[in-house]
This record gives structure tokens, C-alpha cells and sequence, in this order.
């Protein structure tokens, strides 16, 4: 194994890869070697972060995906498979804060807006990616939480509630796939 590449031969795929964390993650697996497939909203945004990792002489595919529609995962799904044939490394990372009304203030489509970024996104992305995981009897599916997945943080019920939810499905998922040598953390 190559120690400066360790992940070299293996394919990632980042959601929220556009800016922040998930860019600077997209980046350090690129670094390590993977092939890293970059999910999200903004097209420009992505195209930056695979810039980047092109410049470097590392190795970048855009999927532009939008995570609460599962119909722009599963092509997402079918063009890693299509490209790749393999997934070694998910990493769910897409998220919305939201820290603004008490929950008595909170609107619902605020409510189901966050939810469905947060949690269900997540789902989604499971749902499609574990299957090409599952056939090679490998992988690694990384949760992107945060402390208020563990602790009550006022004015943010919505944000707090979308990832103790990703903890506890992250930890049943993690059991679920553990047969086929899949592990999944948060």
C-alpha cells in the first residue's frame, strides 16, 4: 500500500462537496488517493472544489444532486456504478443548520425543510449506495453529525431533532450492514 496514497483504487462520494467541510473533505480523500465523485446543490460550487482537486493531480467527478429528491440519487448511484463500478467511501455531509424560532414559532415547511436535508437526505443516500457496497462485501459510510446530535440547543428543535435522528439511524444502519463488512459511523 502506498503510504502517502493510501486510498489510491478507491472511489468516494462527498455530498455537500461544494464548499465548507464537504469540499475540505472531497479534498483530503482526493489527497489520499480516491477518486472522489462530488454531490450537491450548485453546480459552480462543485466545479471550484473539482478544480481544486484537479490541480492538484487528484481525481474528481461532478454529479450535481440535489439530496432530498431520491430520483437525483439514484442517477447519481447509476453513474458512480456506470463510471466506477465500485464505492468504497460515503460521506453524507450535506446539512442545513437552522437556529432561528422556538419550536412553538417554527414553521413546518421550515420543520420539513431541515428534516429532509438532514435525515432523510441521509436515507436517500443510503438507500441508493449500499447496494454497490453490499455486492463488493466492503465499505465505509461516514455520517456528518454535529453536538447537537447530543445535546438540547435552544431555538433549533428542527436542527437538533435532524441529527439525533442521523445518530440513531446511522448507529442502526451500522448494524444492518455490519454482515457485509460495511461499517458506518457518525
Amino acid at each position: 500500500m502506498d503510504t502517502e496514497q493510501p486510498l489510491a483504487g478507491q472511489v468516494a462520494v462527498v455530498t455537500g462537496a461544494g464548499r465548507g467541510i464537504g469540499a475540505a473533505i472531497a479534498r483530503k480523500l482526493a489527497k489520499l488517493g480516491a477518486a472522489v465523485v462530488l454531490c450537491g446543490r450548485t453546480q459552480s460550487t462543485l466545479d471550484r472544489t473539482a478544480q481544486a482537486i484537479l490541480e492538484v493531480g487528484g481525481k474528481a467527478e461532478v454529479i450535481p444532486c440535489d439530496v432530498t429528491l431520491l430520483h437525483q440519487f439514484e442517477y447519481a448511484a447509476a453513474r458512480v456504478e456506470s463510471t466506477f463500478g465500485r464505492l468504497d467511501i460515503l460521506v453524507n455531509n450535506a446539512g442545513l443548520g437552522g437556529f432561528n424560532d422556538p419550536l412553538y414559532k417554527l414553521a413546518p415547511a421550515e420543520w420539513d425543510r431541515i428534516l429532509n436535508t438532514n435525515l432523510r437526505g441521509v436515507y436517500f443516500s443510503i438507500r441508493v449506495f449500499a447496494p454497490m457496497m453490499i455486492r463488493s462485501l466492503s465499505g465505509h459510510i461516514i455520517n456528518i453529525s454535529s453536538l447537537a446530535g447530543k445535546n438540547a440547543l435552544p431555538n433549533g428543535a428542527a436542527y437538533a431533532a435532524s441529527k439525533w435522528g442521523l445518530n440513531g439511524l446511522t448507529y442502526s444502519v451500522a448494524e444492518e450492514l455490519r454482515p457485509h463488512n460495511i461499517r458506518a459511523a457518525v
